[in-house]
């Protein structure tokens, strides 16, 4: 459930990836404060392939995400108050959409159960887990989705900024290569979602308190710095066509020549229940030590989580947040749970972290967790909790997590985080002990939702939690290389 909307270490390119023809928001991420996600559905393929050799040139590459960053710190270091004007361009297509355009993308999918080929409304019934209507799915089979979601989606803008005024402006620019509102139009629009970086003190952190995009991977090729805990992947991992991107035998998947330097964008549009999370916090503080009430609902946040709320991880200091901790990078993800393989004492099995990034409980056993790393951008969106919200301790206002991460195989990251570990009450694996971990207590999905570990004084007692996070719609899409936008998927009149 996590975002990252802080700067990572200062990449520098080396030899092997051609930055000037990744887009920008994969590796290095696009800086915002607020970003805009733009849903259309392609009516003229031939005007719209035109439109986007055009439009093509306004994308923002990895390379100029450096440059951004780079202006950023160099205004920073030079005591510069205030946010530097600045914007940015994404743009990637659904397997409907490249359909649409008459574009092959059979390389993108290794078979017809490929999630990106299946699409997100047909996967989330099938594997992920979303709640469905069991007495009519063939006529509701998404019930908590937004109706546009039900609809096909060919392809999203991603738009970033220092500002919303910035955003709003270049996404008029944007419309205007599409000619949206005029009778040439190429596309429609099905739906705009606006996120933003949450206020002041609150800044990086999600709905729920806790502070968020800690852990995105080093990405061998771009980032000179792997982080101790961080680990490092290749580019494959992320980028198709590269070292690493392999079907589930290890073999390197054979891309068409427009299908390198691309990454495939897994998007959820998850609604959180702050206020009812905050309650079910409140009404069941853990007894431990001498914690206060108060103390004991915030330790059960963190065993819940993974990390308390500043960041720091239980894993490390179990008991007691450490904000300084938190703030040190060199200490804030150097653990790997490996002196709790078989105990739940310091850290739940399921808890969220532990879930999504299960380090030493699958290393330990020769299983390498990078074929399941992905890289996290998504941003928050909605008001803060109201104090409406907080006197009925319900929910009124929408908020939550505009998710977005990229892989070179969804079925190889995202899919598989959300059914296989998310989704799995007994993963993950471990020996000796008669607790079953139970669901991710975040974005797992399925009935009866409870877990154990929680109480470090009963590791076996099981705690049974409501919905805390929904998931309201959603969709897979390919960002292709800047080349592929010109060359082949482009058209000139």
């Amino acid at each position: 459930m996590s975002t990252n909307t802080s700067a990572p270490a200062k990449p520098t390119p080396t030899t092997g990836l051609d930055l000037n023809n990744i887009q920008g928001d994969i590796l290095g991420g696009m800086p915002k404060k607020t970003e805009l996600y733009y849903f259309f559905q392609i009516t003229n393929a031939s005007d719209f392939r035109k439109h986007l050799i055009k439009f093509a040139p306004l994308v923002k590459t990895a390379a100029q995400v450096l440059q951004d960053r780079k202006k950023i710190n160099d205004s920073k270091k030079h005591g510069g108050h205030g946010l530097i004007p600045m914007s940015g361009v994404n743009v990637s297509f659904s397997h409907l959409g490249f359909q649409k355009m008459g574009i092959d993308d059979s390389t993108l999918s290794l078979d017809d159960s490929d999630p990106f080929k299946l699409g997100q409304r047909v996967d989330a019934v099938q594997n992920l887990g979303d709640p469905t209507k069991p007495s009519a799915p063939e006529v509701d089979p998404l019930p908590n989705w937004e109706p546009e979601f039900l609809n096909d989606i060919h392809g999203i803008f991603l738009v970033a900024a220092e500002s919303f005024a910035t955003a709003q402006k270049k996404l008029k620019e944007v419309e205007g290569f599409f000619h949206v509102g005029k009778p040439e139009a190429s596309i429609n629009k099905v739906k705009l979602i606006v996120g933003n970086v949450r206020p002041g003190k609150e800044h990086a952190h999600e709905h729920f308190g806790f502070l968020d995009g800690i852990s995105n991977p080093a990405v061998a090729g771009f980032d000179p710095v792997t982080l101790p805990g961080q680990g490092q992947v290749r580019p494959g991992i992320i980028l198709t066509g590269h070292p690493g991107d392999e079907d589930g035998n290890g073999n390197p998947i054979q891309r068409e020549s427009w299908a390198v330097d691309g990454s495939f964008l897994a998007f959820r549009y998850l609604f959180q229940k702050v206020p009812e999370f905050n309650e079910y916090l409140k009404q069941n503080p853990l007894n431990f030590g001498d914690l206060t009430p108060e103390e004991g609902s915030e330790l059960l946040g963190a065993r819940m989580v993974g990390r308390w709320k500043s960041g720091a991880p239980i894993d490390i200091t179990p008991f007691k947040d450490d904000p300084e901790l938190a703030k040190d990078p060199q200490r804030n993800n150097n653990f790997k749970f490996e002196d709790q393989l078989n105990s739940q004492f310091k850290c739940p099995f399921a808890a969220h972290i532990r879930k999504t990034n299960p380090r030493d409980d699958l290393e330990s056993r020769n299983i390498s967790v990078e074929p399941r790393r992905i890289i996290r951008r998504g941003i928050q969106f909605g008001p803060e909790v109201t104090d409406e919200e907080k006197e009925c301790k319900q929910t009124k206002e929408e908020r939550g997590l505009l998710f977005a991460c990229y892989q070179s195989s969804i079925r190889r990251g995202f899919q598989f985080m959300q059914q296989s570990w998310a989704n799995a009450t007994n993963f993950p694996p471990f020996e000796q002990q008669p607790e079953v971990p139970g669901f991710d207590p975040l974005i797992g999905q399925g009935a009866d939702r409870k877990m154990s570990g929680l109480d470090p004084n009963q590791p076996t007692r099981e705690l049974s939690f409501p919905d805390f996070v929904v998931p309201r719609g959603g969709e897979y899409f390919f960002a292709p290389s800047i080349k592929a936008l010109k060359e082949t998927l482009g058209a000139t009149a």
